[in-house]
C-alpha cells in the first residue's frame, strides 16, 4: 500500500496553478474577495483592519507585495489618492480594479462637513434601489469602463499578460474622483455588486476556476442580503435621531438605513477639525435635539468629549474599516452587524 503514496503526493493540482496573487486595499474590501476566492487563495490586504485609509504609509514589504500582485481590488482613487501612483510604478503589471468605477450602483455627493441637515432625500435612495441611473453625472459622463455587465468583453484578458492597456479600469478618464463620497461599502448592497465585480475579474484571470468564484460570489451575496435585511429590521424607530458624525464616512450606511446625520466633525477626508468647526457643531447641540456624538479611529475621542462637554448628549465610537476584527472572510459582516450595534445603542433613549 505504501508505494502509491508518493505518486498521489506528485499529482498536480490545477485548481491552485493559476489562481492569482490577490492584493486589496482595506480590510472591508479585503472580506469581500476573500468570500470569492473561498479556499482558492487568500489574497493580501495593504491596510491592517483599522488603519487609516486616507493617511497611510507604505512599508517596503507592501512594496513587494504590490510588485507581485496579478490583481489589486481597491475602492478606489477617491478613498486612497496616495495608492494611485504606487499602483502605476510598483503593479504596473497588474490589474488595477477601482470598485468606485463598478457600475449598477448609485455614487453620493460629498458632503460639506458641520451641517448636514435633512438633505438626504436629494441622493434618490427613497426605495434603495440603486437605480444607475442617478451615478450618470452633470457633465454627461456616464462612466462606461466596460464594467456594464461585468464581463470584461472588451478588457482582452484572454492571455491574462495584463499589458499597459488592461490595468487602467478607469484611470484614464476626466472624472473627478473628488466629487463622490467613497465610502461606499457601508451600504451591503453596494457591496453585493462589488462581489460580483470581483467575481467578474476574477474568472476572466483564471476562468479554470470561473464556476468557483461564482458560486462563491452567489452564496456571499445571499450572506449579505440576510445581513441587509437584519440590520434594517434593527434601525426601525431611529430615524427621526439626530446626530453628529466623526468625519463624513458614513453617509451610504445613514442612506440605506434611512438615517440622518445633523453634522460630522470632519469632512469625508477626514482633516483635523478647526476650532470655528467645534463651535459650530457646539452651539447646534444646544439648539437641536442631537442625542449622540460619535467618534471613530480616524478622528479619535478627543472632539467628541470636547462637543458634549457640559450637555448630557451621549457619545459612542462607531468604525467601518474593522477596527479589532480579525481579516478574513467573516470581518465585513462582523464590522456591519458591530456598526448597526453602535448606531442602535447611542441612538436609542431620550437625549
Amino acid at each position: 500500500m505504501i508505494r502509491f503514496a508518493l505518486p498521489v503526493c506528485l499529482l498536480p493540482l490545477p485548481a491552485l496553478a493559476d489562481v492569482p496573487r490577490v492584493m486589496t486595499d482595506i480590510a472591508p474590501i479585503h472580506s469581500l474577495t476573500a468570500q470569492v476566492m473561498g479556499d482558492l487563495g487568500t489574497p493580501d490586504v495593504l491596510l491592517p483592519p483599522g488603519a487609516d485609509p486616507h493617511d497611510f504609509a507604505l512599508r517596503p514589504s507592501d512594496a513587494q507585495a504590490l510588485g507581485d500582485a496579478d490583481i489589486v481590488f481597491w475602492v478606489g482613487e477617491g478613498l486612497t489618492p496616495w495608492l494611485a501612483e504606487p499602483l502605476e510604478t510598483l503593479a504596473g503589471s497588474a490589474a488595477h480594479i477601482s470598485l468606485l468605477e463598478t457600475e449598477g450602483w448609485t455614487q453620493l455627493d460629498i458632503r460639506e462637513a458641520g451641517d448636514h441637515g435633512h438633505g438626504h432625500g436629494d441622493h434618490g435612495h427613497d426605495d434603495h434601489d440603486h437605480d444607475h441611473d442617478a451615478h450618470q453625472n452633470d457633465d454627461g459622463h456616464n462612466h462606461d469602463h466596460g464594467h456594464n455587465d461585468h464581463g470584461h468583453d472588451d478588457h482582452a484578458h484572454d492571455d491574462h499578460g495584463h499589458d499597459d492597456d488592461k490595468h487602467d479600469h478607469g484611470h484614464g478618464h476626466a472624472h473627478d474622483h473628488g466629487d463622490f463620497d467613497p465610502h461606499a461599502w457601508t451600504d451591503p448592497q453596494v457591496a453585493q455588486i462589488w462581489l460580483a465585480a470581483i467575481a467578474a475579474e476574477l474568472s476572466a484571470a483564471d476562468p479554470e476556476n470561473a464556476a468557483t468564484y461564482a458560486e462563491n460570489a452567489k452564496a456571499a451575496v445571499a450572506g449579505l442580503a440576510a445581513l441587509d435585511a437584519e440590520i434594517a429590521a434593527s434601525m426601525e424607530g431611529l430615524s427621526d435621531r439626530a446626530y453628529v458624525l466623526p468625519h463624513d464616512g458614513y453617509q451610504y450606511f445613514e442612506v440605506r438605513y434611512g438615517l440622518t446625520a445633523q453634522a460630522s466633525i470632519s469632512g469625508s477626508d477626514a482633516r483635523t477639525p478647526g476650532p470655528a468647526q467645534i463651535a459650530e457643531i457646539r452651539e447646534e447641540l444646544s439648539e437641536s435635539n442631537v442625542v449622540c456624538v460619535f467618534s471613530d479611529a480616524e478622528i479619535g475621542d478627543r472632539w467628541a468629549n470636547l462637543i458634549i462637554e457640559g450637555t448630557e448628549v451621549r457619545t459612542a465610537q462607531i468604525d467601518a474599516v474593522g477596527v479589532g476584527l480579525d481579516a478574513g472572510p467573516d470581518l465585513y459582516s462582523d464590522m456591519m452587524m458591530r456598526l448597526a450595534n453602535q448606531f442602535v445603542t447611542c441612538l436609542s433613549g431620550d437625549k
